[in-house]
């Protein structure tokens, strides 16, 4: 196929079909944009597939072609409707003000001061026990220690914490 030829089909094409195909998908989406935007698309598709020569119902063709690109259109906005949902879903961020900014330092400088003064068995267990919440048995399993020995430690570590806050 030559281009000139090619040029005079689809010129053809587009002439005879390009209004038709734009009112059929207004209807389909209730949007005059949408429409010209998915009839365009329709031809684009048409282009690269290099049919234009072989098409014997150029309406059904074209039709195919289109309901294809439509369904694609709601698929696409589906998703982006999906995404939306979810980012507002999200918690807003928060805004922290410089002086809350620097009580949570302190505050983290102030426990990781008592944390520094513990034997590291000690702070370990203290942490699983206060952050994760596990009991002196479930401890005593993962360390390998008896529940006694973590129990120990344990107060071992509540008593600097408090020895240190009480200065």
């Amino acid at each position: 196929m030559t281009d000139a030829l090619s040029q005079q089909a689809l010129h053809q094409l587009y002439s005879d079909h390009h209004g038709w195909l734009h009112q059929w998908l207004r209807r389909k989406l209730g949007c005059r944009e949408q429409a010209a935007d998915l009839a365009q698309d329709t031809f684009v598709r048409v282009i690269t597939q290099r049919k234009l020569f072989e098409l014997r119902q150029p309406r059904a063709y074209l039709t195919t072609v289109a309901r294809s690109l439509v369904i694609d259109h709601y698929r696409r906005r589906t998703l982006e409707q999906a995404y939306l949902e979810t980012l507002a879903a999200l918690p807003e961020p928060v805004e922290v003000s410089p002086q809350m900014r620097c009580i949570i330092i302190e505050t983290l400088m102030e426990i990781d001061a008592l944390l520094d003064g513990m034997a590291a068995r000690t702070r370990e267990i203290f942490l699983m026990a206060q952050l994760d919440g596990l009991s002196f048995v479930e401890i005593g399993k993962r360390l390998e220690l008896s529940a006694n020995s973590v129990r120990k430690h344990f107060v071992r570590a509540m008593t600097h914490c408090l020895v240190l806050l009480d200065d």
